[in-house]
């Protein structure tokens, strides 16, 4: 345990979803050093619109004000939810630790508890991700997929009573928020394959805050972190931000000889009409050559056409 007790400052979303998951790093950060953490609150160009993600130019949106902050020392720590970082790198900055995960998968709240199959044709189901319409289009279900913003909350209050027959969320904020009781059904990645990086925080600081560095390092898990980097290195060889209809999923399993990274990635046309969707298997120490190797077979496969249509 450290004996410097400076209050470290923890930039984050202001959003419940945001705060209840920087408020656990804060007190992982504590109770590994005994290092106070106060939260900073602060604004995003994705929090501050209405339209769209896709719109707003997708990749960066909730983070840059944050990534700023951090920069300026405004803030020594920030907390985001992996999946919307940019994939490139940013100069000055690391990720310093990605806590284990939580669920990846995607969930569904309908009413009358019913599941995807349940629904009946024309049934109206909301998100705002692109890979998520994409992905449900392509089930061919008959289902209108509508979408919608906002938080968490204001999601769901769209099905019961509202104009919605069901909505699509991630299971991971559900299960931080501790509302895990309104899911319907988690979905399985066979029918709709998680968004990289989905369920994982990345905790970043500036790159020559050894103190800080140091201090992040506890709550860094290394599995969650393979998963993740094989993940995001497939969808960064695809050119693709995190708006695109691409997704991805990496777990570890005991094979034969240790360990096993299995990961699988997918590319759907925005109206279901077509996708490429392969896997591949190898050493979680390998993970970025097979995040690589897994993209290039996609773009072989016409990747690249889908995701200029889905432009």
């Amino acid at each position: 345990m450290t004996t410097t007790t400076s209050t470290l400052r923890l930039g984050t979303r202001a959003s419940q979803l945001a705060t209840t998951q920087s408020r656990t790093v804060a007190d992982a950060i504590t109770d590994a050093s005994g290092v106070p953490v106060e939260l900073v609150p602060i604004s995003t160009e994705g929090d501050r619109s209405a339209a769209a993600i896709a719109q707003l130019g997708g990749t960066g949106v909730f983070v840059a004000a944050i990534r700023q902050a951090l920069l300026e020392g405004t803030v020594d720590v920030a907390v985001h939810s992996y999946k919307d970082l940019p994939t490139l790198p940013e100069p000055g900055l690391t990720i310093a630790a990605v806590p284990p995960r939580e669920d990846p998968r995607d969930a569904l709240v309908a009413r009358d508890g019913l599941t995807l199959g349940e629904l009946p044709t024309g049934a109206r189901i909301g998100t705002g991700a692109p890979r998520r319409v994409a992905q449900l289009r392509a089930l061919g279900l008959g289902l209108e997929v509508v979408p919608i913003r906002g938080n968490v909350d204001t999601r769901m209050a769209r099905v019961v009573p509202g104009d919605l027959d069901a909505v699509v969320l991630a299971r991971a904020g559900l299960s931080r928020l501790g509302q895990l009781d309104a899911v319907t059904e988690t979905l399985d990645p066979l029918q709709v394959l998680p968004a990289p990086a989905q369920g994982a925080l990345a905790v970043e600081c500036r790159a020559d805050d050894v103190r800080t560095r140091e201090l992040l390092a506890a709550l860094d898990d290394a599995a969650t972190r393979a998963c993740v980097v094989a993940e995001r290195t497939t969808l960064a060889a695809l050119e693709a931000g995190c708006s695109a209809p691409v997704a991805a999923y990496a777990e570890l399993a005991e094979g034969d000889d240790g360990r096993e990274l299995f990961l699988r990635a997918s590319v759907t046309a925005l109206d279901g009409s077509d996708g490429v969707r392969g896997s591949v298997t190898g050493p979680p120490d390998d993970a970025e050559r097979l995040g690589r190797a897994l993209a290039v077979d996609l773009l072989d496969r016409g990747a690249a056409e889908l995701m200029a249509a889905a432009r």
